[in-house]
């Protein structure tokens, strides 16, 4: 009874082992089985990714968050009476928001590098000098009755979002004559953070204001164009800036020293009028600004590299299949698992190394790494040096175009979809010769 059984399981390994069909069946399963690995890769990436962004908001928090600067609005409440369900006469307090006729605002944002751990973070301190014009506000537009105004409750108020940011008192210098400046918002129709200044409106038809901000931030400043004319001037030493927001700058120079960059904008350009009533405009929608944030995100190019782990392990599958094949050299599926962990094992590499020298050189020195385990791997089986060295080669040219795709940005995809069919071309030119449907027969054969 032990006898015809050995004989079947004898048959049934001898048919794995001798049937093409049965390999590229193996080869392949054991490539998708690889995936499950490499996605578990782009996770770490991921996780890494969150607690670097964890650091940076600690930093932060301590620090200064993204400064988005609106104002200064001036806000003039006033009174709207209505009867009650006993006819009683009533009113209810409303708020008048005018914005300034012209705003200038001058700045320097001095940028520095801080560590969290291995993580960099990029926060900024930046001195901002706020000066224009108010044109005497109107009312009748509404038909608001004069007598209704509380002319003696006008404000100044100024937005900022993280008033922790804030280093020195603020002065408002109001038609020549200095205004405390409070924390403390008496409504939130326009701003939900910010200062304010209790002002004395005169008769006189335009108002001039000037006043200095000294603010801590990290990656963004921004402003809303309060102004019917708003012009903004920064200058910083930082090289690295990013430019966004609705309004790019009209006039920039960007070097190695730094940006300086002017942007003007007029009412026309925004979807808000100059003067309006409650909480009906929204004015940060048009906010602009420039972002102080690292050149290279590193965790976005480990997870571009991941995505080609299939590509990676398809095409070192294929050129192993193929050695199999024109070089009668056997190659079990077993040997195949190890090369493909050695290949999965490289971007667990790639990230580690990555978070302490960079992506570029921690691409190389893990490339170097699993091309040499691959390498000693193969030598030991294959026992041939010619087949050592040539899938050495292959291993560090496909290593090699990965990275000059993940360097490109506007290009990859040609480049990559290039790439591609100059290896399925090459595949079909040295498979040419092969007969497929002999190659069964003529391996079990020669395995007899």
């Amino acid at each position: 009874m032990e006898e015809p059984e050995k004989n079947t399981i004898s048959k049934i390994s001898d048919g794995i082992k001798n049937s093409i069909m049965v390999k590229l069946i193996a080869v392949a399963v054991i490539g998708l089985l690889l995936l499950i690995p490499a996605s578990s890769i782009e996770s770490l990436i991921y996780e890494r990714q969150l607690n670097r962004d964890t650091a940076i908001q600690e930093v932060s928090d301590k620090w200064g968050k993204e400064q988005v600067l609106a104002g200064p609005i001036l806000n003039i409440p006033y009174r709207e009476y209505h009867e009650n369900k006993d006819g009683e006469l009533r009113y209810t307090v409303h708020y008048a928001h005018f914005l300034p006729k012209t705003l200038t605002i001058d700045g320097k944002v001095d940028a520095d590098r801080r560590k969290r751990g291995i993580y960099e973070i990029v926060l900024y301190n930046t001195k901002l000098q706020f000066s224009g014009t108010f044109e005497k506000p109107d009312f009748n537009i509404w038909g608001i009755d004069p007598q209704n105004i509380h002319w003696d409750e006008a404000y100044v108020s100024i937005g900022i979002p993280d008033m922790s940011g804030i280093q020195k008192d603020l002065t408002l210098k109001w038609n020549g004559k200095n205004h405390v400046v409070e924390s403390g918002l008496p409504e939130k129709e326009v701003i939900n953070s910010g200062l304010i200044s209790r002002v004395v409106l005169g008769q006189q038809q335009v108002s001039n204001f000037e006043f200095t901000v000294d603010l801590n931030g990290s990656k963004q400043l921004s402003f809303v164009p309060a102004g019917k004319r708003t012009l903004v001037k920064l200058v910083s030493p930082w090289p690295d800036p990013s430019f966004n927001g609705e309004f790019l700058p009209d006039d920039r120079e960007v070097g190695e020293g730094g940006f300086t960059a002017e942007w003007e904008v007029l009412d026309l350009n925004r979807n808000y009028p100059q003067q309006w009533l409650g909480n009906t405009q929204h004015i940060h929608e048009a906010a602009f600004g420039v972002g102080l944030l690292l050149p290279v995100d590193e965790y976005q190019k480990n997870m571009r590299s991941a995505k080609y782990a299939i590509l990676v392990i398809a095409l070192s599958f294929i050129i192993f299949f193929l050695i199999e094949i024109l070089n009668k050299k056997r190659f079990h599926p077993f040997q195949y698992v190890m090369v493909g962990l050695a290949i999965v094992l490289f971007y667990s590499l790639l990230i580690s190394f990555t978070e302490h020298m960079g992506f570029n050189l921690a691409y190389l020195v893990s490339s170097i790494l699993v091309i040499g385990l691959i390498t000693v791997y193969v030598a030991a089986v294959f026992k041939t040096r010619m087949l050592t060295i040539l899938v050495t080669l292959l291993l560090t040219v496909i290593y090699f175009f990965i990275f000059v795709i993940l360097q490109l940005q506007d290009f990859a995809l040609l480049v990559g979809s290039l790439g591609l069919f100059g290896a399925l071309a090459a595949l079909m030119y040295l498979s040419r010769h092969i007969n497929w449907y002999e190659l069964n027969s003529r391996t079990t054969s020669e395995a007899s």
